[in-house]
């Protein structure tokens, strides 16, 4: 799944969610061979039975609807707006639909009703679905082509709403007021003008036709692909209704409860797929803030880091610096020492350079500039950088080299800065000995002579076993004054 595919609306359906719509549609199918064998059993009016059906699946499109709307806020889509617009409409006539219904609350309905209110109102139910979803699979072409973000056109809920609402309370007015103007679907409370109804039903399976053909063309996310199952729902109970002689027989309770059925799946598949996707949101969220974290250790690690290895070159510079002032300061100016501590003093500023962009070709993961030169001759000029540390803590090189060691190819700048890191713990190792001798050795082997072993020992205090899993991660340190980064660093190389 992408990381830009936030919503049902864009996300495409799994083999799992694939599996287990057709497995659905399939056992639609299979109940409607079963229900079309007793279709005809009549099995009495519950007379309950409608309004908690219609009062349920108001509920269950209105919190279809609200999911919808999100989505369309989210994405701006005028489509999503339309098939929200027609999830309202058909929560809201059901309304009139169980006011009217014969026996429901009075013998012959409320609010004025004929004796084919109840059902007009119903095919107008059964209508709004296919045309909802042939607008949204109209309108996602258009909103595929708009340009996403702030500049795609607004996606008008309210408009929707209140076009929903609208077309509710017009419907409800001429399936009761002008009853009389529309052709007449039912002869009784329980027979059905079946002429009539087959035309009607014919009419509404056109459309479901048509919109399952559209939407079977698109079906590139979990929506459509719900959607296809609400609607194969939808196809059976018109399938039934076309056999159908009148109400309150096995197949119109069966048709009723079918519709019902799928919104429901509908819904809790909504919700489902919402909340899986809020909860992959709130973990890209905590994975960002995570590396935001480390991008911000990352960037104390390149600091301390500057301030680790770039400390002893510019310490060299400094007493270079103060040594050749020296010389010119006294009596007698000796200008060769004085040249020879500026020399020594530019050396130093260059290697500094160099440990700049060591460090930042460190941090880049980018390529280093691998070069010829000998590992003795390091060895020895480290050395000589450190000389003043060693001497100040009182402490012995031993230098064991092997002359028989061929050039070696690597960076020189980063395999110094590896050798005065471990010569710098080794002196702080060695720094709180007493009362014996502080001796640091340097000794070199060829390997096979294809490789070569640089060893750095000293008799210094070591560390505890425990120490030893964390010494290669920065920031870790045994010492009081340590930053935690020189071996860190040596790894790194």
């Amino acid at each position: 799944m992408s990381e830009d595919q936030l919503g049902l609306f864009d996300t495409p359906p799994t083999r799992k969610q694939m599996r287990l719509s057709v497995a659905i549609v399939g056992l639609l199918f299979l109940m409607l061979v079963v229900t079309s064998a007793v279709r005809d059993i009549p099995l009495g009016q519950i007379e309950p039975f409608i309004p908690m059906v219609d009062s349920s699946t108001t509920l269950i499109d209105l919190i279809i609807a609200t999911l919808l709307y999100v989505q369309a806020g989210v994405f701006r889509s005028r489509a999503l707006t339309a098939l929200a617009s027609g999830y309202v409409f058909t929560a809201l006539i059901l309304i009139p639909h169980a006011l009217t219904f014969p026996g429901a609350f009075t013998p012959d309905g409320l609010l004025g009703a004929g004796r084919s209110t109840t059902a007009w109102l119903y095919m107008f139910w059964r209508a709004a679905l296919p045309v909802s979803v042939i607008l949204y699979v109209i309108l996602d072409r258009s909103d595929v082509r708009a340009q996403p973000g702030p500049e795609r056109r607004s996606p008008r809920i309210a408009a929707g709403v209140l076009a929903a609402i609208g077309l509710a309370v017009a419907v409800t007015i001429l399936t009761t007021t002008g009853h009389d103007l529309l052709p007449v679907l039912y002869r009784d409370r329980t027979h059905s003008n079946y002429a009539n109804m087959i035309m009607v039903s014919s009419i509404v399976g056109v459309l479901f036709t048509v919109a399952i053909a559209l939407l079977w063309r698109k079906r590139r996310s979990v929506l459509d692909i719900w959607l296809l199952v609400v609607l194969a729902a939808w196809l059976v109970q018109t399938l039934l209704l076309q056999a159908l002689q009148g109400r309150f027989t096995v197949s119109w309770y069966f048709a009723v409860l079918v519709v019902l059925l799928s919104h429901l799946f509908l819904m809790l598949a909504l919700i489902a797929e919402s909340s899986r996707l809020y909860a992959r949101l709130a973990l890209s969220t905590a994975a960002r803030n995570r590396e935001r974290d480390t991008r911000l250790m990352s960037m104390d690690a390149v600091a301390a880091a500057i301030s680790h290895e770039v400390g002893q070159p510019l310490t060299a510079v400094t007493m270079n610096a103060l040594a050749g002032l020296n010389w010119l300061s006294r009596a007698q100016p000796d200008v060769e020492r004085a040249k020879e501590s500026m020399r020594a003093t530019i050396d130093a500023g260059h290697r500094t350079s160099d440990v700049i962009h060591s460090i930042r070709a460190m941090f880049r993961k980018g390529r280093t500039t691998a070069t010829s030169f000998g590992l003795n001759d390091l060895v020895r000029e480290t050395a000589l950088l450190l000389d003043r540390e060693l001497a100040a803590e009182n402490v012995a090189l031993m230098l064991a080299l092997d002359e028989t060691l061929p050039p070696i190819q690597a960076d020189r700048v980063q395999l110094q800065r590896v050798l005065v890191n471990l010569l710098a713990n080794a002196i702080e190792a060695i720094r709180v000995t007493h009362g014996r001798p502080r001796n640091i050795l340097i000794s070199s082997t060829s390997l096979d002579g294809q490789e070569a072993l640089l060893e750095v020992t000293d008799n210094g205090v070591g560390m505890a076993p425990r120490e030893m899993e964390n010494i290669f991660q920065p920031f870790f340190t045994s010492k009081a004054t340590g930053t935690g980064l020189g071996l860190f660093v040596c790894r790194q190389q």
